[in-house]
């Protein structure tokens, strides 16, 4: 954004006193610009006020995303503590229908032998 002061005088008056300014270093402050910089001190408080509260805006949004995100790792946790028990009983159940299915071979191989 860019503040344009119109400046009564010549060009070569300005620009005069902007290299004695420049060569001073400092800028003295006149009476009639006090206003200016009144108005130049409200604008910096809108724009900063405006990015104040826009910053605001996006941590809120940053805080419910990392709410949702710690909601989601501990659900997907759940899931896969569920899936990992599910698996060791899928595990067990299945080692006890093999010893089963090995136990009853042998019972029915001997019943034959007997048998034959």
């Amino acid at each position: 954004m860019t503040i344009v002061r119109e400046r009564q005088g010549e060009p070569d008056e300005v620009e005069a006193e902007v290299r004695e300014l420049v060569r001073r270093g400092v800028a003295p402050v006149r009476s009639e610009s006090r206003s200016e910089i009144s108005n130049l001190n409200s604008l910096i408080q809108r724009v900063s006020g405006t990015s104040v509260l826009e910053i605001e805006k996006l941590i809120d949004e940053l805080q419910t995303l990392r709410d949702y995100l710690q909601n989601e790792g501990q659900r997907v946790q759940r899931a896969i503590t569920e899936y990992a028990h599910m698996s060791q009983t899928a595990t067990k159940s299945t080692k006890i229908i093999a010893d089963s299915l090995a136990q009853w071979k042998q019972t029915t191989e001997s019943a034959r032998a007997a048998r034959g």
